[in-house]
């Protein structure tokens, strides 16, 4: 295995282990709300309102932004060294946070005028909720833009830990409740909200501090603005906005298509994802946020063969860990569900409107994770337009079949419909993504791993079958030693048959 994979998968090893922190303080987080708040009409409201800064987030943090700058910021310092990167940084820096300022100041004036007129209790919840929000927006773009700048300097630890910050104050605010039994659900979402807006800030303050250890300036700066650079960054934002806006307003769209799917859906449809993220962000999240440095350094140099090296390793090494905890998921989604969120104010039939959601959503693990790293691929060559298109043609998939989904479907499987459109137009973007890089820059040479994947889905296959069968044999009342067991099962019996296939997947790994 050459030094560059090797270099990948070690710092995807960093990411995915920082992140696995994150993931589970998240988890802890998840286990208290679900029972503090329930999955009724507050936690819908709250995920509403959550979506919006989040969705600021994708266009100037993590999302179009990092895709635009970080390709840009890797070759000027390869090429100018890291004064001139950091002349790039400052500047762009400080036109995102006067952007994000004057947005937020016309949003927050916006929405405190329609809570005047709001005539029911779920609008006013969700215009309070999105009021405390807002300002969150503006903490977690600049705490993403430092994820970039530390990311693209081979510094991937301290924004590794960054997103524990916000889970470690969102679980004392959920303890804090813990004493005070009486207070509304309202009341408990409200202080939640506020929390979180502390927590952002805290996230933001932690990454301006690495990015100064790391020799990049955090004074704001108003030189550079006009320099080609810089223009060029705000050329291929505007095109990766575009792109990430409409996956963002659709994800809205869903956001509202659950709204009225029925009053819970949209809080259902919450929850399940986000026992979805803990696989994806361990592993998936992990290769695209190291892949995108890796692939622009490559490019920087133009090592097109060593781009697809990595490529191809990283995507088999993904396929591994994926598949049995796509498998897994499906076949245990309902012991999951009940051991994580029921209890308190999430009742037995919220288990099971989340388990049919999460059944469906495992089903495109595989799919979330190979899609986060075909977009670096492209990103990494400054080609925003073919994402940018992709995305559009499975947004406007993603609408309709959700439009379907809420008029066609009875009540209590709408929400289904929902997760199934997600995970198809997945499916659809992956291989629109996949079939437009082999057309721009020749085979990734996936034969060579070919029959790997067929031994993976062999094994991940029988696993499943080993487990669903275990579960109807197992006639303990206790729901975490029956999940314990049966996932020790599962990785007992994946992990015999990779070991006696001897993958090369695996020497790597290990």
């Amino acid at each position: 295995m050459s030094n560059k994979v090797k270099g990948v998968l070690k710092n995807a090893f960093i990411v995915a282990v920082l992140t696995l922190l994150s993931r589970v303080l998240g988890l802890v987080r998840e286990m208290l709300q679900s029972r503090l708040i329930g999955a009724g009409v507050e936690q819908s409201a709250f995920t509403l309102a959550f979506a919006i800064p989040n969705m600021m987030r994708k266009l100037f943090g993590e999302g179009a932004l990092t895709s635009a700058f970080v390709p840009i910021f890797k070759s000027t310092v390869e090429e100018d060294g890291l004064e001139a990167a950091n002349k790039l940084s400052r500047a762009v820096m400080t036109m995102v946070l006067l952007l994000l300022g004057a947005i937020i100041s016309f949003s927050l004036a916006g929405t405190l005028t329609a809570l005047r007129f709001a005539n029911s209790y779920r609008a006013k919840l969700i215009l309070e909720l999105v009021a405390i929000l807002l300002p969150y927006m503006l903490a977690i773009c600049g705490a993403a833009f430092g994820m970039g700048v530390l990311n693209a300097l081979g510094r991937f630890k301290a924004s590794g830990f960054m997103p524990a910050f916000l889970n470690i104050v969102w679980i004392f605010s959920l303890s804090v409740l813990l004493f005070f039994p009486g207070v509304s659900l309202a009341s408990r979402i409200r202080f939640v909200s506020a929390m979180i807006l502390l927590g952002g800030f805290l996230q933001m303050a932690f990454m301006l501090y690495c990015m100064r250890r790391a020799g990049v300036a955090i004074l704001p700066s108003f030189s550079w603005w006009k320099t080609e650079k810089v223009r060029l960054v705000w050329r291929n934002l505007g095109l990766a906005a575009i792109g990430t806006g409409a996956v963002q307003a659709n994800y809205m769209l869903d956001q509202v298509l659950g709204q009225m799917a029925s009053p819970w859906a949209a809080g259902v449809i919450g929850y399940a994802e986000r026992l979805m993220d803990l696989p994806l962000g361990i592993i998936g999240v992990a290769f695209g946020t190291v892949l995108l440095p890796a692939f622009s350094g490559f490019f920087a140099h133009d090592d097109l063969d060593g781009a697809k090296t990595v490529f191809v390793s990283s995507l088999r090494n993904q396929i591994l860990v994926m598949l049995p905890a796509s498998v897994g998921i499906c076949v245990l989604a309902p012991e999951i569900v009940n051991v994580i969120y029921e209890g308190g104010s999430f009742d037995s039939i919220s288990t099971l409107r989340v388990s049919r959601g999460l059944f469906v959503y495992s089903a495109g693990l595989c799919f979330f994770s190979i899609h986060k790293m075909l977009v670096p691929w492209f990103h990494a060559q400054k080609n925003m337009k073919t994402p940018l298109r992709v995305a559009l043609l499975t947004v406007c998939s993603n609408a309709a079949l959700n439009i379907a989904a809420v008029f066609l479907l009875p009540e209590e499987f709408r929400h289904v419909g929902l997760a199934a459109s997600t995970v198809f137009c997945s499916f659809l973007g992956c291989a629109c993504l996949w079939c437009k890089a082999v057309s721009l820059t020749g085979s990734f040479g996936f034969f060579k791993i070919r029959n790997d994947i067929f031994k993976m889905v062999f094994c991940a296959v029988v696993m499943g079958l080993a487990v669903h069968f275990a579960r109807k044999a197992l006639e303990t009342d206790h729901e975490l030693l029956n999940l314990s067991m049966l996932v020790s099962l599962g990785a007992f019996v994946y992990g015999v048959l990779i070991f006696s296939f001897n993958l090369a997947s695996l020497k790597s790994i290990l």
